[in-house]
């Protein structure tokens, strides 16, 4: 079971070389192929804002075969 006490961390919102979205604590360090996408806040704020911005869930190159294919 998902642990419900409050989650008072700060997160970064992530992105990575397929333009797919994540959040990760900012007390750690971004792992390697993520890089920072300009939102840190709570858990909240921080998936808020992917929701705002990850309107398109297929990964980058996906986008870009689709693209080529209907050209």
């Amino acid at each position: 079971m998902a642990d419900e006490r409050a989650d008072d961390r700060i997160y970064h919102v992530v992105l990575n070389d397929e333009e797919q979205y994540s959040i990760w604590p900012a007390d750690r360090d971004i792992p390697a192929g993520w890089r920072a996408a300009g939102t840190t806040g709570s858990r909240e704020e921080c998936l808020a804002r992917i929701g705002e911005v990850w309107t398109d869930m297929r990964p980058l190159s996906l986008r870009r075969r689709m693209e080529q294919a209907s050209a």
